[in-house]
């Protein structure tokens, strides 16, 4: 059975897409710590990080450090957070979030009731940013 990540890259399942290209997408997860939390995953189901292949996790960190500039720019972060948990999800992803506190990293602290509102203007601020970054190539609209 495919994973809900592969649910959302093919479209099964609706996603808030910032991100699109041949090896990885990026979207905002449903859940998260800080506005503006993304989900950069790789469109081959793997399950651990440690398995995918350097060149394939070299891309993942090449996209996840992309949207993280774009992300801090949107918001005004102060610090960004990077976080590969592997637990909630059987396929790999890296969790791209404004870090505020350590207490950011925390998943248990996600937030589970942000509204569709929010997090669609959270995905357009990314986007608008992922622009002026130079990366409009990539941007799913």
């Amino acid at each position: 059975m495919a994973s809900v990540f592969s649910m959302i890259i093919n479209g099964e399942l609706p996603g808030r897409f910032v991100w699109k290209d041949g090896q990885a997408v990026a979207f905002l997860t449903i859940e998260p710590v800080t506005p503006g939390h993304v989900l950069v995953v790789p469109r081959k189901e793997i399950d651990h990080w440690e398995q995918i292949d350097t060149a394939s996790f070299t891309h993942l960190s090449d996209v996840a450090q992309k949207v993280g500039r774009a992300v801090k720019d949107a918001f005004d972060a102060p610090r960004m957070g990077l976080l590969i948990a592997g637990l909630e999800v059987p396929h790999v992803h890296l969790h791209v979030f404004p870090a505020l506190t350590m207490q950011t990293f925390d998943l248990a602290n996600a937030n589970k009731n942000v509204s569709p509102e929010e997090l669609d203007a959270a995905a357009a601020k990314i986007r608008s940013s992922l622009r002026g970054l130079g990366y409009g190539e990539y941007v799913a609209d």
